[in-house]
């Protein structure tokens, strides 16, 4: 899969995905960001520790998070994926579900759309992302919690998704999909999506796994989100074992080696892909 100017494979190898928030309200680092010299001081130590990707999110999806208006997330997210664009030669993902603010972030030169709702929230989104011509991330999200056989009813969801984007001539090739973690979910059904990541294989795009110091993390250690890293590795290192071709993360580094050693001991690791 070609994100940017470089190609990913989509099995074999998981990929970092780097988390720049440049919101004043995210749940593990509102404010730590939004500012352009330090959204870029960060960016170049991501990309140092190993990130592949940089995402790029300008609302924050925290529980009772405040809803922006297209016009002030796009006022947001653009100058800064302006000017990593200038600044670094990475491939840029854009995290949003509005196609206003996601045609503004293509036209500043993002290279992937991660939409959290899967196509789901904004009927135009779809028809945005398949003119592009771009790759997308596409996550598992709803409205009503009301499952009745959990994991099927995710890959429900999601092939639901995967109908959108044909009929926008999203080319399969081109989609990752998103289990969700921590969307429209409890404590046990996230624990659960995560324990059955191969199910969702059986749709037929590569995954990405977005676990960093999530709720479920905090919840199965009692810990703050500030003392998250360890559970958060033991997710990545899981996600590597079931075939993820990303993991999105705040904590590049770590992730970085807990993959490399993972894939040793697998008998996947190439010293040529770090």
């Amino acid at each position: 899969m070609k994100i940017g100017n470089r190609e990913f494979r989509t099995s074999g190898h998981t990929y970092v995905m780097g988390i720049l928030n440049v919101t004043p309200d995210s749940f593990s680092d509102g404010g730590k960001w939004n500012q352009r010299d330090r959204a870029l001081a960060h960016v170049e130590e991501m990309l140092k520790e190993g990130a592949d990707v940089i995402d790029i999110g300008g609302e924050s999806t925290r529980p009772g998070y405040t809803l922006l208006s297209e016009e002030e997330e796009a006022a947001r997210v653009v100058p800064v994926v302006e000017a990593v664009k200038a600044a670094f030669d990475v491939p840029i993902s854009l995290d949003t579900y509005k196609s206003q603010v996601a045609q503004a972030g293509i036209a500043a030169g993002a290279d992937l759309i991660n939409d959290i709702w899967g196509l789901k929230y904004d009927g135009t989104m779809a028809k945005v992302i398949g003119d592009s011509g771009l790759p997308c991330c596409l996550m598992h999200n709803r409205r009503q919690t009301d499952y009745e056989n959990f994991i099927r009813d995710v890959v429900v969801d999601l092939a639901e998704t995967l109908g959108l984007a044909e009929e926008a001539g999203i080319s399969r090739e081109k989609i990752i999909l998103d289990p969700g973690v921590g969307f429209a979910k409890d404590y046990g059904q996230n624990l659960e999506v995560i324990r059955n990541l191969e199910e969702l294989n059986r749709l037929g795009c590569p995954l990405l796994l977005g676990c960093s110091r999530k709720s479920v993390v905090g919840l199965t250690l009692d810990l703050p989100v500030d003392q998250r890293l360890e559970g958060t590795l033991a997710t990545t290192v899981l996600g590597v074992v079931k075939g993820c071709m990303f993991v999105r993360v705040h904590d590049v580094k770590e992730n970085v080696r807990a993959i490399k050693m993972t894939e040793a001991i697998l008998g996947g690791g190439r010293g040529d892909v770090y």
